[in-house]
């Protein structure tokens, strides 16, 4: 019902801001209900994801989409407990339209991340790309390219605030490291990277984090584009910032894209 309710007012063009369309099904926050709507205005037009840093794939982004509208794809995790749990809960309760997602178990680096998702049999365009591994996610996104997803969501690292920073990358990294928040890219980095890749930033979370970006040539007139400090309002941002003054003076880089 919802999903037509988005058609009908994508018709009429009465359509609400992406911000105001956040629900929580399986997903850590909100993010189920900004992707149903973003999918709902591609009429369910690819319905394909990959998903790594995942866990169990169970309190994921792409659960919802699998369970109640026909998706599938790929979950990838480093924590073999998690994918085996994952594969127990989706053979338990499954979709009876699809067959179970495909999980494997993989450290992911920028160097294998092509090669484990090609290995998978996935390629060329997917509907969904979800990154969340506390710690590369920048530099994994920026290696792959065997797959063209319309939308990509990504979590940054808001304790960086509005400068423009990525932690180097370090393909041994693992959680947390010599510093719980030195790891990852700041919003604004991201950004910087997801325009490279020709996407464009549309929304986050209400916290700020994980943000939502869709490929340019899609929904231009429907998902404009935001601009990142107008997703960094929430008062936890300040408090997260706050945590970045302990390592402010480590290194960090700045990528300029020609």
């Amino acid at each position: 019902m919802l999903v037509m309710h988005y058609k009908r007012l994508k018709e009429s063009g009465d359509l609400p801001i992406i911000q105001d369309t956040g629900l929580k099904v399986f997903s850590q926050f909100e993010e189920d209900g900004m992707l149903l709507y973003i999918f709902a205005l591609l009429e369910m037009s690819n319905k394909t994801f990959i998903e790594f840093g995942s866990d169990d794939g169970v309190n994921s982004n792409s659960a919802n989409l699998y369970f109640h509208h026909g998706f599938n794809g790929l979950f990838m995790d480093g924590n073999p407990k998690a994918i085996e749990r994952g594969q127990y809960f989706f053979n338990k309760r499954p979709n009876i339209t699809k067959k179970a997602p495909v999980f494997k178990h993989a450290m992911i680096t920028a160097e294998n991340i092509n090669e484990l998702i090609e290995s998978s049999e996935f390629t060329g365009d997917i509907g969904l790309l979800s990154i969340d591994i506390d710690g590369n996610d920048y530099w994994v996104w920026k290696a792959i390219h065997v797959v063209s997803p319309q939308v990509v969501i990504i979590e940054t690292h808001n304790e960086f605030g509005l400068n423009d920073i990525v932690v180097p990358y370090d393909p041994n990294y693992f959680y947390p490291g010599k510093h719980p928040d030195y790891h990852g890219a700041s919003p604004i980095a991201m950004t910087k990277l997801a325009k490279h890749k020709g996407y464009r930033l549309v929304g986050s979370n209400t916290l700020g984090f994980n943000f939502i970006y869709i490929r340019e040539d899609l929904l231009k007139d429907e998902l404009p584009e935001v601009a990142v400090e107008s997703l960094l309002t929430d008062p936890s941002n300040e408090v997260a910032q706050s945590r970045f003054e302990p390592i402010k003076d480590w290194e960090y880089l700045t990528e300029n894209f020609n």
